[in-house]
């Protein structure tokens, strides 16, 4: 089985649990740990559990592929399966938010879910926040205070 062909049954398998935000990433020349990431989102702690149970399980039964690695548990919110070259990310919402892989993994192409769909849109990159230079008004010429003579008498 390829790489992709993994990744994709991954995806699928995820999907069938009713993974969120489901998508695939294309690291090769871009990552010497692995070539493809599969980046799901479980929605719960019980979800992210069924999320990882139903990818481990059919890929034993239907390809009888255990994952070289199971890292993460459920209070950490952030599981990952290796299988060869694929990485599969399951995380809650608030962690994938907050670790940003797609982000810090911005140049690598996204991949279409299955062979017979076309693949995503490029992303357009964002703009990059532009900086206000603070902008002194101008204001009417301040007059120093009236210094009050002392009158002497």
């Amino acid at each position: 089985m390829e790489d992709l062909e993994i990744a994709r049954a991954c995806a699928l398998y995820a999907d069938d649990k009713k993974a969120e935000n489901i998508r695939i990433l294309d690291l090769r020349g871009l990552s010497p740990i692995s070539d493809y990431f599969v980046l799901v989102t479980a929605m719960s702690t019980p979800q992210l559990r069924a999320v990882r149970d139903e990818i481990v399980e059919r890929m034993k039964e239907e390809h009888r592929m255990p994952p070289t690695v199971k890292d993460g548990n459920f209070e950490s919110q952030w599981i990952i399966l290796v299988y060869g070259s694929v990485m599969v990310h399951i995380l809650t919402p608030e962690k994938r938010e907050f670790y940003a892989l797609e982000e810090l993994w911005g140049d690598a192409p996204e991949l279409a879910l299955t062979a017979e769909a076309p693949p995503p849109e490029p992303k357009e990159p964002k703009p990059k926040a532009v900086k206000k230079k603070a902008v002194a008004k101008k204001t009417a010429a301040r007059k120093a205070p009236a210094k009050k003579a002392a009158k002497k008498k």
